[in-house]
């Protein structure tokens, strides 16, 4: 099935935050924060790393000013808080330690925007191949314990717009793929890197970037690349 890859990546955010959950009890909510703090340094190195694919800066430039102008003006960072806010008053989770509009947002953003969402969701769907995503559901599953342990079942949530972008990006892949050469692919992944790194810089709370409002940036150089003289 093409949607296989998709399907197991979700799972194993579900199973790696219902884990996560469990050793939450045992874990202290100072000691929490202080791990989140050391998850949010990873995040930035994984972005770092992921934004080296990348080959030209001006492309980079205007993906990144273009999605945020975008997103800023459909706002997207707001529409993601209000869901996380809307789930967790339906759960009764508004007590004043819970942390699960955070957990939804940032896990959500974090195995969004980076490469492998994007790169496995489309060799899903033009070549029916699951090995990145199955690779990526481990990845993910693992990262679902630490950052549920730390936030809560937020993250667990954060699989719902896991398996609908992903799925998006899966079945529209076909109709895009005579525009995703390699160099398009990796102009998209360093795109995404960036959004990873910033994503990591509000998980140590040194900014509060509202990263969700440039979530189209990724998706900006498959345009812009057909348009750059070669």
């Amino acid at each position: 099935m093409i949607l296989t890859g998709v399907g197991v990546n979700t799972a194993a955010i579900v199973i790696g935050a219902l884990a996560g959950i469990l050793l939450r009890k045992r874990i202290s909510s100072e000691l929490g924060d202080f791990l989140g703090q050391g998850l949010g340094i990873c995040v930035i190195y994984v972005g770092i790393k992921g934004s080296l694919a990348g080959e030209n800066t001006m492309i980079t430039i205007l993906s990144m000013v273009i999605g945020g102008i975008l997103g800023h003006s459909l706002d997207f960072d707001r529409h993601m808080e209000h869901l996380g806010i809307y789930a967790q008053k339906k759960l009764r989770q508004g007590d004043g330690s819970s942390r699960f509009a955070e957990g939804f947002v940032s896990y959500s953003l974090l195995v969004c925007v980076g490469a492998m969402a994007i790169v496995g969701s489309m060799q899903s769907g033009m070549n029916n191949n699951h090995e990145i995503l199955f690779s990526k559901a481990l990845i993910d599953g693992v990262m679902a314990v630490v950052m549920a342990a730390a936030l809560g079942i937020g993250v667990g949530f954060a699989a719902i717009p896991v398996f609908l972008y992903e799925g998006v990006i899966t079945l529209a892949s076909s109709f895009v793929a005579v525009y995703l050469t390699e160099n398009v692919i990796n102009e998209m992944a360093c795109a995404g890197s960036l959004l990873i790194i910033m994503l990591g810089l509000n998980m140590m709370k040194l900014t509060k970037i509202k990263v969700a409002n440039y979530l189209l940036t990724p998706f900006i150089p498959i345009i812009l690349c057909q348009l750059w003289p070669k």
